[in-house]
């Protein structure tokens, strides 16, 4: 029989109120307070805090506090990437994120999703789908992010977007919601 975790990894409905799924969120909570609270100027205590909040992070991230995510441990990070202050990244599925890529403020990146059906949703069950943003990708400031979008490498996304379907490598894309614009050079 399949654990809570397991179904979310996996996509399928689950329990997010279930003990380990909620031990796991307490203990990204209580890192995230740490970073959210630390110094500018202690840099090896916020770095310390960011490897263990986020493990699967490359070289040379930069976080501006505050922060938010649901465990840390699905946000999977190339080399060089810039988060802005107070975004949000419900990271229940993969969000993997390639390098060089930067994220303006409030930028919101959402993998969790409810049922559409209330019978199915009044259950408390939900799920997600992972969400990959390709290298040297820009994301404007305030952008919201869907479950299961591809951004591709190299593309840019206008500020105030709604992202709830993929995007091509190499676009200015904008809107909401968000639409390719045109190609970039």
């Amino acid at each position: 029989m399949q654990t809570e975790k397991e179904k979310m990894l996996t996509g399928e409905l689950y329990d997010a109120l279930d003990p380990q799924l909620s031990e796991e969120r307490i203990k990204a909570r209580l890192l995230l307070q740490q970073l959210n609270n630390s110094r500018e100027d202690y840099p090896i205590e916020r770095s310390r805090i960011l490897k263990e909040l986020i493990p699967n992070a490359g070289e040379g991230l930069w976080l501006q506090p505050p922060f938010y995510c649901d465990y840390g441990y699905n946000i999977i990070v190339g080399d060089k990437v810039f988060f802005n202050f107070n975004c949000v990244v419900l990271d229940v599925m993969p969000v993997t994120i390639g390098s060089r890529t930067l994220f303006g403020p409030n930028v919101q990146i959402y993998t969790a999703t409810h049922p559409l059906n209330y019978k199915e949703r009044a259950t408390g069950l939900e799920s997600a789908k992972p969400i990959t943003i390709g290298e040297d990708v820009w994301i404007g400031g305030s952008v919201v992010i869907c479950p299961g979008v591809t951004i591709g490498d190299r593309s840019v996304i206008g500020a105030g977007s709604v992202v709830a379907k993929d995007i091509p490598a190499g676009v200015f894309a904008a809107g909401n919601p968000c639409k390719v614009i045109r190609e970039l050079d």
